[in-house]
């Protein structure tokens, strides 16, 4: 996976409004209750970062915006907002009102403190760089080569904060939905010390929920906020966060009316397909095959072309997946941001197809052009996980039937896949890339600093086409920077395999209506959720 630990954040597609969710009589007295299958290890902003602390932290804190139904962010603790004319400057309102649980304003220097925080030596969550390598001074104060007053981050009064950006950012808007991004009361902060955000006691609500108990082996339980400010439009009072890590105990727990939604694996999810409370999802994730460029076999075009087209994907997602997962016709996700009319891949169309012919043509070439150096067998890295396991060997399988290539799966904790990457020991591997937000440049930035983990990729082309794209105030011309260059990196240079989007299939009780699910960053909204 990623070194910055990957969640995924959010999105800044075209602004569309969300209606209001009545208030039903019948809510209170119902318990939104939904799993988790690992601890919810910390809720301090600046230390979480794992996707089900943040599903806990989304409830009970807020930014500036919120993820609407659709994964476009709406104004939340801001009403409003202006961009300078050079895209570089955002000058944030915030509402009048708005106040913490205990009835204290929320001001502008919440937030300024939280940011700093963030881009601090004290932030230990691996997301620092979701400001430093935007806000203008953030990266030098958070290498210590620059001070706190230089970072362009600041409260110009109590309902006025500004921020200046190094680059033109059309997802920051989408930035501003994490939690890394939430603002922090200072005061409080700091009369917590070490405590801060341990207990319920140690903790101070800005969101639509606020916490009465948390556990981080078994959960946190929420009660609304009588002092958000949208309260009037939060219909459920009561709702549960529960760590479950064994997927049959979830999914009985479910049919006992103990969870209102749990996700389900394997042949539950082909039991399921007829219940009328079964739906997939499919996430801003893509798992690709990585090929190493220094390996005397993975450095020849040819070759990777030919691993990437003999793998047939769509009967990988429908006949063994069979969870919701869309197959990888590109590096950029299925539903990503791309003109506003069209989707990013439906603009750039399928780059990794499933060609046969084509993949054995391209393996003959390469094995003319490897000569002697032709391997016996390849070896494919993977970590343990058990959805990896079986893709693996559907890849092997693949590879061995159309190109007549044998594979030998190398199999070691996420961990340890992960540091022999790292160390350049590999051929080629299975890994994977979570969005951090809804634009193709979250993924392709990645290839750009030609280290192992990314195959040692150096192409000045592909960087011109990134550094261009970063710096360019043209949507038009920024869009096409990226269209060519992940052709460049996927198809012409063959440095990724992508192979699939991945998907979660669910069962939510037919009276829980408007739970919404992200395919990226914060994993559900309770805002919006009502029982029938």
């Amino acid at each position: 996976m990623n070194k910055r630990v990957l969640a995924g954040i959010l999105s800044m597609v075209m602004a569309s409004g969300m209606s209001a969710v009545p208030a039903l009589a019948d809510d209170a007295g119902q318990e939104l209750d939904v799993a988790v299958n690992a601890e919810v290890k910390t809720l301090v902003p600046w230390a979480a970062s794992e996707s089900q602390a943040f599903l806990v932290m989304n409830q009970a804190q807020e930014g500036l915006f919120r993820m609407d139904a659709d994964n476009v962010p709406q104004p939340a603790l801001c009403d409003k907002y202006e961009l300078s004319d050079d895209k570089l400057t955002y000058t944030f309102h915030l509402r009048d009102g708005i106040k913490w649980s205990n009835g204290e304003s929320i001001t502008a220097q919440d937030f300024v403190y939280a940011w700093l925080k963030q881009m601090s030596a004290d932030a230990t969550n691996g997301y620092s760089f979701l400001m430093t390598d935007y806000i203008v001074g953030g990266q030098e104060y958070n290498e210590g080569s620059g001070s706190e007053d230089k970072v362009e981050v600041k409260a110009v009064d109590d309902k006025t904060l500004q921020v200046k950006l190094k680059n033109p950012t059309p997802y920051f808007l989408g930035l501003t939905t994490m939690s890394m991004f939430f603002p922090v009361n200072q005061k409080f902060c700091e009369a917590q010390g070490d405590q801060f955000d341990v207990t319920p006691d140690n903790m101070l609500f800005s969101g639509p929920y606020k916490i009465t108990e948390y556990d981080p082996a078994v959960g946190a339980t929420f009660v609304k906020n009588d002092q958000y400010w949208d309260a009037d439009n939060v219909a459920i009072e009561n709702a549960k966060v529960r760590v479950m890590k064994d997927s049959a105990a979830a999914l009985n727990a479910y049919k006992a009316g103990e969870l209102s939604q749990v996700e389900i694996t394997g042949t539950d999810v082909a039991a399921n397909k007829d219940n009328p409370e079964f739906s997939q999802l499919t996430d801003f994730r893509t798992n690709y095959l990585q090929f190493n460029l220094t390996d005397p076999v993975m450095s020849n075009v040819d070759m990777r072309k030919a691993i990437s087209l003999a793998i047939d994907r769509k009967t990988l997602v429908d006949s063994i997946l069979a969870d919701g997962s869309a197959a990888g016709t590109g590096l950029i996700a299925d539903g990503m941001a791309g003109d506003g009319t069209k989707t990013f891949r439906e603009l750039n169309g399928d780059v990794s197809p499933y060609d046969p012919e084509k993949a054995k043509e391209c393996y003959d070439k390469a094995v003319k052009e490897l000569g002697s150096d032709v391997p016996k067998e390849v070896t494919l890295l993977i970590g343990d996980d058990s959805v990896m396991k079986t893709v693996a060997t559907f890849i092997q399988s693949q590879l061995e039937q159309n190109l007549g290539l044998s594979v030998k799966i190398d199999t070691k904790t996420m961990q340890g896949r992960g540091e022999q990457m790292d160390a350049n020991n590999y051929q080629f591997g299975f890994t994977a890339w979570g969005a951090d937000y809804d634009d193709a440049m979250t993924y392709l930035d990645l290839w750009t600093n030609g280290t192992p983990y990314r195959g040692n990729y150096k192409n000045d082309d592909y960087n011109k086409l990134i550094a261009d794209a970063k710096s360019q105030t043209d949507d038009k011309a920024r869009l096409q920077d990226m269209l060519d260059a992940e052709k460049l990196l996927v198809e012409t240079d063959a440095v990724v395999a992508p192979i699939y989007h991945r998907g979660h299939a669910v069962l939510t009780k037919s009276n829980l209506k408007d739970l919404v699910s992200h395919p990226i960053g914060v994993p559900m909204e309770f805002k919006y959720a009502h029982f029938e």
